[in-house]
């Protein structure tokens, strides 16, 4: 009777992130105005979510994060749009499953590694100080390496058609985007994370729901 309480805990809990990342994907509050590019922050439930009920969890968050980003590519398309979304393909079935991988394939690795490196770290008993930016920045960057990278491996041709350069130049473009965009929003995530996790730790542990509820140096 515990465990199938803890379970439903458990799934109301994911639900509820669920919940979180699909307001944020269709908000301006998903994104944060900087100095010179808006930063994403639809991943920072993601990413909180597998801190706090595992990388299962985080795999789930993420997979709802990647389809918010199928639906949205589809819904609204943009000239990257062919990379998101499978029914935006311009090179038939092998394009659709590509634009699936980067879509949602890439979100989900965000939680399973965020959820990975937590336990590691605890496991290590690392300060949740340190930890919860650590794990926040990493996080963030798995996201935007996974997609821009993939973009580079299996659509390099099409993204030098879409910004009308040469194929020769989606490298340097593929990594002024990584720089200038993903580097902002890892420090974005990393504070995020630290300040929500802090305090979400602590409540999870006290409830007893997820992985957050084993002991950690604080």
């Amino acid at each position: 009777m515990k465990a199938k309480k803890h379970d439903t805990r458990w799934m109301v809990s994911v639900a509820l992130m669920a919940a979180i990342i699909i307001v944020l994907a269709n908000t301006p509050l998903g994104m944060i105005q900087l100095p010179v590019i808006k930063a994403t922050t639809v991943h920072i439930p993601v990413i909180i979510g597998a801190i706090l009920l595992g990388p299962s969890a985080g795999a789930i968050l993420g997979g709802v994060f990647g389809i918010c980003s199928l639906i949205s590519n589809t819904m609204a398309p943009t000239l990257l749009s062919f990379a998101f979304s499978p029914f935006m393909s311009t090179t038939g079935i092998p394009g659709a499953l590509k634009a699936i991988w980067i879509s949602v394939g890439c979100r989900i690795l965000i939680g399973l590694v965020s959820g990975w490196l937590w336990l590691l770290l605890k496991k290590l008993k690392v300060n949740q100080i340190i930890a919860l930016p650590i794990i926040g920045f990493i996080g963030s960057m798995v996201n935007t390496i996974t997609v821009m990278g993939s973009i580079y491996l299996l659509f390099a041709r099409q993204y030098a058609e879409a910004q009308n350069v040469g194929v020769t130049a989606v490298w340097g473009l593929i990594m002024g985007t990584i720089t200038a965009s993903g580097i902002p929003e890892a420090i974005a995530a990393a504070v995020l994370v630290l300040a929500l996790g802090k305090v979400l730790v602590g409540v999870f542990r006290k409830m007893n729901i997820g992985i957050a509820g084993s002991a950690m140096s604080v």
